[in-house]
Formats: structure tokens, sequence, C-alpha cells
């Protein structure tokens, strides 16, 4: 593989290009016309500009992209994550036009991103399932049955859904009918796909997921977990590696089952099985990612394992180097997604222009991010701008420097969810490791974060005022 498209943009974008370059591998980079001036363009050996703004003018048009790689002589397509990285359709064009597509086949593709047909697909390895129905359903009178046979509360959840769209969590059953109604609407309207199935509300879960790794030879392993349950509106914010609460003999009974999940869809490349964990530490299969997480520098600083170097071997057909007992745990890291949100007013998107942008730097910390001072948050995207990673020997050593870390981390221009991280960071249960998926429910408010800014403020203060109080001092001292 001499030469490499990245199908993608920001921070995943460079992030990829970079160990394309390691590998001795050109790389070409595509661009909508808000992006002409990203670092991913200006990193990349080509670039090519794919149309307007709006990502469906651009970054999801497979048969531009198909063109560019054929007329540029593409080997291969790194779709990073979003966009058409779990797209089974575009994995398959690649194919027919002999462009490797860095990434599962479209079979796994297809057969994870309908959770449904996952859960059907697993059936057969024992994996531990939430108790609900494996089938779409409309049929509210069958629904209300279903849900008095498994006990309320209960789960809505779209069959074709991710990050929250389509999923509601019903009390009783006087709800049921409503909540169902615009669960369905809700994925239609996102996914094209109204169906939807129900399952018991686990009430206080853990999000544990395992990174896997398979290669074209049947070998699957795992690089261990990540623990990602600090979220807003059902996506991640915050996430770690190991998860303080899994002991080694259930790290190795999760490891097993989602080694068993990828098998079980004859996966190829690098992909992520999703568990829900309850107060009991029982484990339920939720899903599978089929392509490179957000969150996936934890686990390459705990495991000094390049998961796109990887990637890109197992797709030129290469076996994987290491076995599971090769592998082990080194230290500790934390990841916060540093968005353009305003958390003090329910994290909206807060775009606009970066007038000053300078991340933190040292041993120990990491920055993905895809944008430079005086650029512009685009309104057409997601609004991440970078992922601010540390790692130290151990938890509490990685959470000093994270706190160092966003005290250095200077950006104005947009608001960012970098004192939310820290909020989250400072907190008790944060740090004791005793917290769920509800951390932002249970503690968090605008307020609580203003309070703690004011504090921030009044100790800043009392630090300048006693820095002046000694520094009179020093000079009310007569010379000899």
């Amino acid at each position: 593989m001499k030469k490499i498209l990245v199908a993608n943009r920001g921070e995943i974008a460079l992030r990829v290009m970079k160990t394309i370059r390691k590998m001795g591998i050109k790389s070409v980079a595509v661009f909508s016309e808000a992006d002409r001036n990203s670092p991913h363009v200006k990193f990349a050996d080509e670039a090519v500009c794919l149309g307007p703004a709006p990502s469906n003018q651009s970054y999801l048009k497979e048969d531009k992209i198909i063109k560019v790689c054929k007329e540029l002589g593409v080997d291969g397509i790194h779709p990073g994550y979003g966009f058409l990285s779990e797209n089974a359709s575009f994995a398959e064009k690649a194919e027919q036009n002999n462009i490797t597509f860095i990434g599962p086949k479209s079979h796994a593709i297809r057969v994870m991103g309908d959770k449904l047909a996952a859960k059907e697909t697993v059936k057969g390895y024992n994996i531990p399932m939430v108790p609900g129905i494996d089938e779409a359903i409309t049929d509210v009178n069958k629904a209300k049955k279903i849900a008095s046979e498994i006990g309320f509360p209960i789960l809505i959840k779209a069959s074709a859904g991710g990050g929250g769209k389509g999923m509601r969590v019903v009390e009783k059953e006087s709800e049921l009918e409503n909540q169902m109604k615009r669960a369905i609407s809700e994925a239609e309207s996102a996914f094209g796909n109204g169906a939807v199935f129900i399952e018991k509300y686990v009430g206080s879960p853990r999000h544990i997921e395992i990174q896997v790794l398979a290669d074209q030879h049947k070998n699957v392993i795992h690089l261990f977990e990540r623990e990602c349950s600090v979220q807003r509106r059902h996506q991640k914010v915050i996430e770690e590696a190991p998860s303080v609460v899994l002991s080694s003999s259930l790290r190795e009974k999760m490891g097993k089952a989602a080694v068993d999940v990828a098998r079980a869809c004859d996966y190829v490349g690098a992909g992520t099985v999703e568990f829900l964990m309850d107060e009991q530490k029982n484990f339920y299969f939720l899903e599978m990612n089929t392509r490179l997480q957000v969150e996936h520098p934890v686990t390459e600083l705990i495991s000094g394992i390049d998961l796109v170097e990887q990637q890109i071997k197992i797709a030129r057909g290469e076996q994987l180097e290491f076995q599971q007992s090769d592998l082990k745990i080194e230290g500790h890291a934390l990841e916060l997604r540093v968005y353009a949100e305003d958390p003090l007013n329910d994290f909206l998107p807060s775009v606009g222009l970066l007038s000053k942008y300078q991340a933190p730097t040292g041993n120990g910390i990491r920055v993905d991010d895809g944008f430079e001072e005086g650029m512009e948050v685009p309104i057409y995207y997601d609004p991440m701008i970078s992922k601010l990673i540390t790692y130290g020997k151990n938890r509490n050593e990685a959470l000093q420097l994270m706190l160092e870390a966003i005290k250095n981390y200077h950006v104005e221009g947009v608001s960012t969810t970098l004192d939310f991280g820290r909020f989250v960071f400072e907190h008790q249960a944060f740090k004791s490791g005793n917290f769920d998926t509800h951390f932002v429910k249970h503690y968090y408010t605008p307020d609580a974060l203003e309070n703690e800014k004011e504090k921030e403020a009044f100790m800043a203060a009392l630090l300048a005022l006693k820095k002046y109080q000694n520094d009179q001092k020093q000079l009310r001292i007569p010379k000899v």
C-alpha cells in the first residue's frame, strides 16, 4: 500500500495521517470548502476539495471520493470515524474498484450496524444480553405486554440508532404509547429506519467497552477496556483506561465475550464491543462499533500499540504480531473531548472564531486536534475541537496531569467543555471511581460549574493579594 486517502476531516484525519507518514506511505486529504485551510489539508501529500461545506455535498459524496482515489492512484481508504466509516455500501464500492477499505468487510458493518441483527448474530456464543425482545416492534399493545413481563422501567431503542437518538426511558405503562411514537419518529428522522425494540432499563449502569483487533487469518485479540460512563445526552465526554471497577477475572470474562462477538461476525480490523454493567457488576452486550473509536488514544497509551498502524497492516493482509498473552496494561490514561459547546447552556454548540488557541504540552500529555488559532469552528460538523489525553503510571498521576493540562489549555472565541472537564475530574465521585452514566444528572448543574469558577477566581485573587503584600514588604526592607 503506497497511497492512502483519508475520507474524513479534523483531528481524526490528521491523527491517521501521522501514522500513515510514519509508515512511509503517501497520504491524500479530502476537504470541503469550509475546511480549505485545515491542518489535515496542509499535512497531507495531496489534497482535493470535494465540494461545499455541508457534509452531504462533500464528505458523504461516495462516488466523488472513489473517483478521486482512481484519479490519484490511491491503494486504500481510511474512513476515520463518523461520515462513511460504518457505511457498508461505501466499503463495497471501494472493493469493487480495487481500493482497500481499511476497516471490516461490508457484512460485519451491516450486521453490527443493526442492533437487532447484532443480537441475533452473537446468540450462539452465550453473550450476556439485557432482558428484552430481539425483534422490531410497532404494536403498542404488544409492547405493553412485553414491558409488563420484563418489568418497568424499560428502554425503547432504535434498532439502527446511535448517539442517544430514538431512545426513550419509560417508567410506567401510561407513558409507553406516547414515548414509543416519539422514539419511532425520531429513529425515522435520524436513520431512515423507524424500527425499535424494548429491553429492561439498567438503572445505574457503567459503560464499559473492549477494544478488539482481528486479522484476516482468524486471529482475534482484545486490548482491554475503556470506561466511558461520563456522558451528556447519551454521548461520551470523558473516557479512561483501564476502568477502576474491573478485577482481572472480570476483565478476562469481558475480553473473551468481546472476542466472541468479533468472531461471530467474521470481523476484520479494529473494532469496539460495548457493554453495560449494572451495580452487581453483571455485564450485558450493547453493540459493536465497526470502526476506530474517538477514544482510541487511551487504549494506545496503556497498551503501547498504534491502532491505526494495526488497521493498515491488517488491511494489507498481515498477521497480528502479538498474541493475547503478550499484552499487558501499563499505567493509566484519561481523555477529555474538548467540544465547542457551552456547558452553561445545556451543552449547545458554540461556533465561531478561535481568537486564541494554545494547547498544553509536556510529558504524559497528548492533544489530538484539527484546529489552529485564527480558524473558524464551523456549524456544519460535530463541534469537537480536540481530544486532551493524559497518561501516568497510575490513575492519580494521570488525573493530576489532566487538571494541570486543562489549566494550561487556552481557548478564546468559543465556549468549550474544558471547565466541565475540570469539574468532573475534581469531583469526589469521579476521583473515588464511584460513578455511572448518570454522573451529569446527579452532580452537574450550570450553577455548580459557576460556583466552582467563582471559588477558583476568589482563590486566585487571594494568592495575587498575598504575593503583592509580600512584594511590598520586601520593598520596605531597608538595605544595609
